[in-house]
């Protein structure tokens, strides 16, 4: 795994053919227990990177589509798995527990529910008001510009962009972590405000 722009974050990685972009994961690394969001399937060195750091107590998926790995994970490592409240009734995976909008997974980590993406409820986290991490609905198919899901994908247009215009009202965020595409390691407040302006203009 490989460190972020914290020394308390990693992500791995997979790179897709079909869209020419990377898939992401992220790892948190807590006293009180690790939390992994939408994980890939880990690699020989992963595992051992990750037994090195901890382990994983916790297992966030964004959305339904994000389910990836998990059940291997789970198996191996017995981490409880928290999902999406809206799609509770059909997930694909069994899951502890259910986010909804406001709802601290761990003392700094929050949940946002998303509305309009090609899911209901899609989360996106914020972590100490500064990082923002996102499944599909938030993305970056090129450096240092973030993009939303293509129209064809999306539920509900107007939902996805008032979701995504009250993402950029917290104007603490300095990074965006995608499910999908490039990272933004500084100036994602900037960088949200002009995905919003691109997408209502």
């Amino acid at each position: 795994m490989k460190r972020l722009h914290r020394s308390d974050l990693y992500g791995w990685s997979q790179f897709n053919t079909e869209r020419n972009i990377d898939f992401h994961s992220i790892l948190w690394v807590r006293d009180q227990g690790n939390v992994m969001i939408d994980p890939l399937p880990l690699s020989n060195h992963d595992k051992y990177h990750l037994d090195e750091l901890g382990g994983v107590a916790t297992i966030i998926l964004t959305n339904s589509d994000h389910v990836r790995a998990t059940a291997e994970i789970v198996e191996q490592t017995a981490a409880r798995v928290l999902g999406p409240s809206a799609e509770r009734d059909g997930f694909p995976i069994d899951c502890s527990g259910w986010l909804e909008e406001g709802d601290e997974v761990a003392p700094h980590l929050q949940a946002c529910a998303l509305d309009g993406s090609k899911t209901p409820g899609e989360l996106a986290l914020v972590l100490e008001g500064t990082t923002l991490i996102t499944g599909d609905l938030i993305r970056a198919h090129e450096g240092g510009r973030l993009c939303l899901l293509p129209d064809a994908k999306l539920a509900d247009k107007a939902a996805a962009i008032a979701s995504v215009s009250r993402l950029a009202e917290l104007r603490q965020i300095d990074a965006v972590l995608p499910g999908d595409g490039w990272p933004v390691f500084r100036d994602g407040s900037v960088r949200l405000r002009e995905l919003v302006s691109t997408i209502t203009t």
